[in-house]
């Protein structure tokens, strides 16, 4: 049973405005994203801070329960929020968000008895493209939190993290978009150009 977290707590400060509403193929980018991944999911919620703004997702929306902790506090508020064990976290800002990735991910988090699964690219860890065990996570990151850490992957070291390796990455990953952020209206219109 599986979670679906959107997370749109972002600042979006490169954009100038919240990139999640944006117009994407004539639609709030955020639709897209959600639309892509809902079939994988039992559960979908979003993490916002500005949830007035997303009512018409019709889905649960959830505010940082620690404020002003970053993709951190989001990623704790999307934990302590779901309902399910397996809860896929996802930028709002990826548009081709790996379906496969999440497949693959879940028949790992099984097989290898990992708490994380967490694809590896040649730029670092995805850490808002991963699979998070609920159950397990949230103390080590609350603790975290209380430590004052802001780094999303502080915590990794408290649990089994299984990495993909950039290969293993890459074949769940073929077209090579899975992992790329539209952070720019350049983005955005090369994004579309490419569906």
């Amino acid at each position: 049973m599986l979670t679906l977290s959107i997370q749109a707590g972002g600042k979006s400060s490169r954009m100038g405005q919240d990139k999640a509403l944006m117009p994407f193929h004539g639609k709030p980018l955020i639709e897209t994203v959600l639309a892509r991944l809902a079939p994988l999911a039992d559960e979908i919620i979003v993490t916002t801070n500005a949830p007035e703004n997303y009512a018409f997702l019709g889905v649960p929306l959830f505010r940082d329960i620690v404020p002003e902790r970053g993709a951190l506090g989001g990623l704790y508020t999307a934990l302590k929020s779901a309902t399910q064990d397996q809860v896929a976290v996802v930028a709002c800002d990826m548009p081709f968000a790996s379906s496969q990735f999440f497949r693959a991910a879940t028949k790992l988090m099984s097989t290898r008895a990992a708490d994380i699964v967490i694809p590896q690219t040649p730029n670092g860890l995805e850490p808002l493209h991963a699979l998070y065990r609920r159950n397990i996570c949230l103390d080590p990151i609350e603790r975290a939190l209380e430590a004052n850490q802001w780094k999303v992957i502080a915590w990794f070291d408290a649990v089994n993290a299984h990495v993909l390796s950039v290969a293993e990455t890459a074949a769940l990953n073929p077209d090579g978009l899975a992992f790329w952020n539209l952070n720019t209206p350049e983005d955005f219109a090369k994004a579309e150009s490419l569906g």
